[in-house]
C-alpha cells in the first residue's frame, strides 16, 4: 500500500472512529460489567472513575491514530491522569490489565464497521501497538505509585522510631503507625548497629524480610550507625531478635524488655539503648543479650533506670528480710565465694550459709553461686548502701 492510499484510509477510518467514539465509553463499561466481578463489587463512582479512564484512553487513542502514530502516546498523562488518586488504592495492576483486555475485545468486535474498507488491518495493527504501551504506561504508573509510597512509609516509619525515642509516644504516633499498618501486642525495641558495608535501606529492608518470616511486625530506623528496631507480636522475643541480629553488623544487640503496647515503647527503647552503651562493658555477652541481664553494666554506666531496679528490686528485698542475709552475702561475695569461709567469719555452720544465700536467689532471682549473677549482687549491694548513706546524711 503507498503512503497516498494509506493516508486515505487513515482519514477515512478516523472519520468513522470520531463518529463512534462516544459509544465506545459505554460498550466498554457495559461489558466490563457483564465480564470483571471485581467491577461489578465497586461503588457507582468508582466505576464512572473508570469510565472516565476508559474514555480518555480511547480518545487518546483516535487522536494518535489521526496523527498517523508519529511518536509513542503520552499514556500515563492523558490516560491515567483523569482519575483521582483514590482509584490507584481500589484497582490493582491486574485489574487495570482486565480492563485493557475488556476494551480491546469491544473495539476488534467492531473492527469492520470502524475501519474504512481495506483499513481493517491498519487498524488492528494500530490497536495492538497502543494497546501494548497502555500496558506499559500502566505498568510505570503502578511502579511510581509504589515506589512514592514506599518513600512515604519510610519516612512515617522514621518518625514513629524517632517518636519512641524521644519518648512523644501520642495518638498522632499511633495514627501514623497505624498508617504503617502496625496493630500488634506486645511490643519490645531491640538495639544494634547497622553493617558498615550497607546501606541504612538495605539493612532495614533485610530486618522487614526477616520479620516477615518470623510473623511479626517490624518499625525499624537507621541512626548513624545506631540501628532501632521496633517488634510487635512476637511470642517469643529472643527468638525474633536473633533473627534481626543477623542482620546487624558486627557489635551487640540488646532486646529491651517487652511492653503491653506502642504506647509503653519508650520504657523498652530506653532499656535497649542504654544496654547497647553499656555492653562494652560485657565484651562476652551473648547475641543479642537481653538488657535486664546488663543491668549493673548501665548502672556503672550512669543509667539510673538500672540504679533504681536493682536498689528497688534486689537490695531493698534482701535488707527488708534482715540483715544476717545482707552480711551473709557481703561475706560470701567477699571471701571469693567459699562457703566455709563465710561460715567461720560468721561463726555459722555452712547449711546457715547454703540457707541464706538460697533466700538471697528466691527474693532476687539472682543466684550468689553464678559468677555473673554474684556480679549483679554486689552490685545492688554497693548502689544500696550508697542510698543508706544518703538517707543518714
Amino acid at each position: 500500500m503507498d503512503n497516498a492510499n494509506e493516508a486515505t484510509l487513515r482519514a477515512q477510518t478516523t472519520a468513522r472512529l470520531e463518529k463512534a467514539m462516544g459509544t465506545f465509553g459505554t460498550a466498554a463499561l457495559a461489558s466490563m460489567e457483564e465480564q470483571l466481578p471485581w467491577f461489578r463489587r465497586m461503588p457507582p463512582e468508582q466505576r464512572s472513575w473508570i469510565g472516565l479512564v476508559a474514555q480518555a484512553g480511547i480518545a487518546a487513542f483516535v487522536e494518535w491514530f489521526k496523527n498517523a502514530e508519529q511518536s509513542r502516546p503520552a499514556i500515563a498523562a492523558e490516560v491515567f491522569g483523569t482519575a483521582p488518586r483514590e482509584l490507584m488504592r481500589s484497582i490493582k495492576l491486574k485489574h487495570t490489565i482486565d480492563m485493557v483486555r475488556v476494551i480491546i475485545d469491544v473495539v476488534e468486535t467492531r473492527l469492520d464497521e470502524l475501519a474504512a474498507p481495506g483499513g481493517a488491518a491498519q487498524l488492528r495493527e494500530a490497536i495492538l501497538r497502543y494497546t501494548r504501551d497502555v500496558a506499559f504506561g500502566a505498568a510505570q504508573v503502578y511502579a511510581q505509585a509504589a515506589e512514592t509510597r514506599a518513600a512515604w512509609d519510610a519516612r512515617l516509619e522514621a518518625l514513629v522510631v524517632n517518636a519512641v525515642l524521644h519518648g512523644e509516644v501520642d495518638d498522632g504516633m499511633h495514627s501514623w503507625a497505624a498508617a504503617l499498618g502496625w496493630t500488634s501486642k506486645p511490643v519490645v525495641v531491640i538495639a544494634g548497629y547497622a553493617a558498615e558495608d550497607e546501606e541504612p535501606e538495605a539493612s532495614i529492608d533485610q530486618m522487614q524480610l526477616a520479620a516477615r518470616r518470623a510473623r511479626v511486625d517490624v518499625l525499624a530506623g537507621v541512626q548513624g550507625r545506631r540501628v532501632v528496631v521496633i517488634v510487635g507480636g512476637a511470642e517469643d522475643p529472643l527468638e525474633a531478635a536473633r533473627r534481626i541480629a543477623a542482620k546487624c553488623g558486627p557489635g551487640p544487640v540488646v532486646v529491651g524488655p517487652p511492653v503491653d503496647d506502642l504506647y509503653d515503647s519508650t520504657v523498652s527503647a530506653r532499656a535497649a539503648l542504654a544496654g547497647l552503651r553499656a555492653a562494652a562493658g560485657w565484651p562476652d555477652a551473648p547475641r543479642p543479650v537481653l538488657a535486664a541481664e546488663l543491668l549493673p553494666e548501665r548502672a556503672l554506666d550512669g543509667d539510673e533506670a538500672a540504679r533504681r531496679y536493682l536498689v528497688e528490686e534486689v537490695y531493698k528485698p534482701m535488707l527488708a528480710a534482715g540483715a544476717p542475709l545482707l552480711d551473709t552475702l557481703a561475706t560470701y561475695l567477699e571471701q571469693g565465694s567459699s562457703l566455709e569461709a563465710t561460715a567461720r567469719l560468721l561463726f555459722v555452720h555452712p547449711n546457715t550459709v547454703r540457707y541464706r544465700l538460697r533466700r538471697v536467689s528466691e527474693l532476687t532471682g539472682l543466684s550468689p553461686t553464678d559468677g555473673r549473677n554474684a556480679f549483679t549482687l554486689r552490685i545492688a549491694l554497693v548502689l544500696g548502701r550508697f542510698e543508706s548513706r544518703g538517707a543518714r546524711d
